[in-house]
């Protein structure tokens, strides 16, 4: 009978998972930093493998293996093996970019039959001759730099969702409870952003063919858009609810998940839209939604009832969730402010302008922006010369959306770097099918893949996350069986995005 009651009292495996990943604190934002840089880093490095010595042209089996230990095994090194010192890991990366570009380049077919003749008058009439025609095909380009920003977002995102559930996943990278910065934290936010900025491309069409839609079809295409992600959200709910699944409330409450956010976006959007006339700019609009979200929160009672009041009925069961949902829309907001200058051909196509000015005024942009939102991050958060306020993704307040999106700038913008110094010659094409040869070339066929599919991939992703915790006890195995699982894991995942690309299928949701 006493041995019943032991057992009864005992808490159960659920119980453990869930306080495995409650009342965290975080870590150092610049820790986050170094993790975050790898991406850029070993972008930096596949460039080089590239341009100096053709080795993902043509793409062999063994130019796979490589791409995929480049950027899928290097940024699981980074939150696994490698995430006590990944200043150390990027040093490597770096070292082994700077050994491969001293060797001698295997270029030589190259220079008899140039990839694009700089014909930089051709591609000023491209660009002038597009603006004139109003053509949207004429002044967007998909920049192999976003691309390879937004797949390896993706990339770590889907690693990050599994690895949480292992020991060998440092707690401080794991979301916090309500204040303080992680890896994790940044990614929800990171997700957010990258959405925002492929939402620019609909706008710019628009102005493209001056033909602005009115409010009423906006909100009837937003709410189309948002319908499969509001299915997916309530299949999780019944998932989670249904096989007793380990749940964290306060991550987004009692039924509210990210799918919920992600849908409940794209209409809330379209209805800001129209405060563009006042607003001139994404960005004012963000940081003004910003800046109002977190005057509510320190001057009424909501902080308080966010974060403690009681779950007496829908609304406040799902608190967190409807309440950091303001947070998340400036950062989309602010997402397609960057989307709006990353995605035209040329930042001004009323005034025509060389392929180097281009690039120049692209960097310059984005690196003006990057300093902007990374001044507002420090002067909202220091306590000394400013406001003080602590960082919170539960509430999703001002300091967590200027951090997100400071790093997020910085990140495009290193991207942006490493795509201008190896791959010129896209900024210089005169034509459709030379930018796509260039943007093949310029681009991971791995990161091509996962940002191609990227919401079929981060369904599966989840999937697959599920089944594991469902059949493994994540908390039991030993570090070398954690990294055997999440290897096996993120080789089905990529194996499923590469083929279907291969495949020539794009699922939209």
């Amino acid at each position: 009978m006493a041995g019943g009651n032991a057992t009864s009292a005992a808490p159960s495996y659920k119980q453990l998972k869930e306080e495995f990943v409650s009342n965290l604190s975080g870590g150092p934002v610049s820790e986050i930093a170094q993790v975050c840089a790898v991406a850029p880093i070993v972008s930096l490095l596949w460039s080089v493998l590239q341009t100096r010595q053709s080795f993902f042209k043509p793409y062999t089996p063994l130019a796979y293996v490589v791409d995929f230990l480049l950027n899928v095994g290097a940024l699981l090194l980074s939150v696994t093996l490698y995430s006590s010192a990944p200043l150390l890991l990027n040093v490597l990366l770096l070292s082994a970019a700077f050994a491969v570009y001293i060797l001698p380049s295997h270029l030589s077919s190259r220079r008899k039959k140039p990839l694009l003749p700089p014909d930089v008058k051709k591609a000023k009439v491209a660009v002038g001759g597009a603006g004139a025609q109003g053509s949207s095909q004429g002044v967007l380009s998909t920049k192999p730099f976003l691309t390879n920003y937004r797949g390896n977002m993706m990339v770590v995102t889907c690693i990050c969702i599994l690895a949480v559930d292992f020991r060998i996943f440092p707690r401080r990278f794991a979301k916090v409870e309500t204040w303080g910065t992680s890896l994790m934290d940044m990614g929800v936010g990171s997700f957010v952003f990258s959405a925002g900025i492929v939402a620019a491309r609909p706008v710019l069409k628009e102005l493209a063919e001056n033909k602005p839609s009115p409010l009423g079809p906006r909100l009837v295409r937003s709410v189309r858009h948002s319908l499969p992600l509001l299915a997916l959200g309530l299949i999780r709910l019944l998932s989670v609810k249904g096989l007793d699944y380990a749940e964290h409330v306060t991550e987004y409450g009692v039924h509210w998940n990210f799918f919920f956010t992600l849908g409940f976006l794209p209409p809330f959007v379209a209805l800001f839209q129209s405060a563009l006339r006042l607003i001139p700019s994404y960005e004012g609009l963000a940081i003004l939604l910003g800046v109002v979200y977190q005057v509510v929160l320190d001057s009424t009672d909501l902080k308080a009832y966010i974060l403690a009041g009681p779950r007496t009925d829908l609304i406040s069961m799902n608190r967190e969730g409807i309440f950091s949902f303001f947070g998340y829309l400036a950062i989309f907001l602010a997402g397609q402010g960057m989307g709006m200058v990353v995605l035209p051909r040329n930042l001004n196509p009323k005034k025509p302008s060389s392929p180097s000015s281009q690039k120049r005024r692209l960097l310059l942009t984005m690196g003006a922006w990057s300093l902007v939102w990374t001044a507002l991050y420090f002067f909202c958060t220091d306590f000394k010369y400013g406001a003080g306020v602590d960082v919170s993704r539960r509430l999703a307040n001002l300091p967590y959306v200027l951090w997100v999106v400071a790093s997020n700038t910085a990140l495009v913008t290193g991207f942006c770097l490493v795509d201008i110094f190896f791959f010129p010659s896209f900024y210089s094409a005169h034509d459709a099918r030379a930018e796509k040869e260039v943007y093949e070339t310029a681009t991971s066929r791995v990161l091509r893949a996962y940002n191609r599919n990227g919401l079929v991939v981060f369904l599966l992703a989840n999937l697959l996350t599920g089944l594991v915790n469902m059949t493994v006890p994540t908390l039991d195995v030993t570090p070398v069986v954690a990294v055997g699982i999440l290897v096996l894991y993120m080789v089905t995942v990529t194996a499923t995005a590469v083929g279907l690309d291969l495949y020539d299928i794009s699922i939209k949701l």
